[in-house]
């Protein structure tokens, strides 16, 4: 059981990455040109690339997906459901918080501002938005709620805050909202989420367990625009500042 996973695995990042390496090789040999010392060394990162995408996948099978799982049914059973609402938030927070996609997003963030956007705070922004989207998740599962009357809101929302956000927070926050969606939320907390809607009688865990990623995307969107928001009216009220002392001094 475990090699037959593990060989169907490989198959699978073999066939992902071969077409990128047919097209670099063509590029290479057409226009590219690499000394053959940095091209060794492209090499070595792909065969590093293609263990640990293999691990990682084969580990995702073997444990985040069924703990995920199990987690998730055994929640589905609480007779105190409003109890998964908070439990949901924290579990956001931590996904979030520790998804390594994240982390990177928000040190380029800061390196490429020069520091005028924090890393942290582009991380603690996108977990906090991703707790209350998974909370919110929660939410609709335990109550029923269909999932358009949260997307459509949370995207209408998104599209006009657009008009309003910091121009610098924009392309960011679109960029998070597909960096929020890593393996940690797509391997363990869609998988909890399927499993206390399988785990809740009057649920169905295709309509009612999935649409969490949905959600999580749109998390970062939201909660980077706002502060955004923040960060326009701060700028505007120092602009303003410093034209009055200006005009002062004249």
């Amino acid at each position: 059981m475990y090699l037959d996973l593990l060989r169907d695995i490989t198959l699978d990042v073999i066939k992902v990455l071969l077409p990128l390496v047919f097209v670099f090789l063509l590029a290479q040999w057409l226009f590219i040109k690499l000394p053959r010392d940095y091209l060794a060394n492209i090499f070595k990162g792909l065969g590093l690339s293609f263990l640990g995408m293999v691990l990682f996948l084969y580990g995702v099978h073997l444990g985040f997906l069924p703990m995920g799982k199990a987690l998730g049914e055994n929640l589905g059973m609480i007779e105190q459901k409003w109890l998964l609402i908070p439990f949901g938030f924290a579990m956001g927070f931590m996904a979030a918080f520790s998804e390594p996609a994240v982390r990177v997003l928000s040190n380029q963030v800061e390196d490429s501002s020069g520091g005028y956007i924090r890393k942290r705070l582009v991380l603690y922004t996108i977990s906090l938005g991703v707790a209350f989207f998974v909370s919110l998740g929660m939410a609709k599962i335990v109550y029923g709620i269909p999932l358009l009357y949260i997307i459509i809101p949370g995207y209408l929302l998104a599209l006009t805050m657009m008009w309003f956000c910091d121009r610098s927070f924009v392309a960011i926050a679109f960029d998070a909202g597909g960096v929020a969606t890593g393996p940690m939320a797509v391997t363990f907390l869609m998988a909890m989420a399927v499993g206390i809607a399988t785990a809740m009688e009057e649920r169905d865990p295709i309509i009612d367990g999935f649409g969490l990623v949905a959600l999580i995307a749109l998390a970062p969107i939201i909660s980077l625009m706002f502060i955004g928001l923040i960060y326009r009216n701060r700028y505007n009220v120092i602009s303003d500042e410093v034209k009055e002392h200006a005009t002062g001094d004249s």
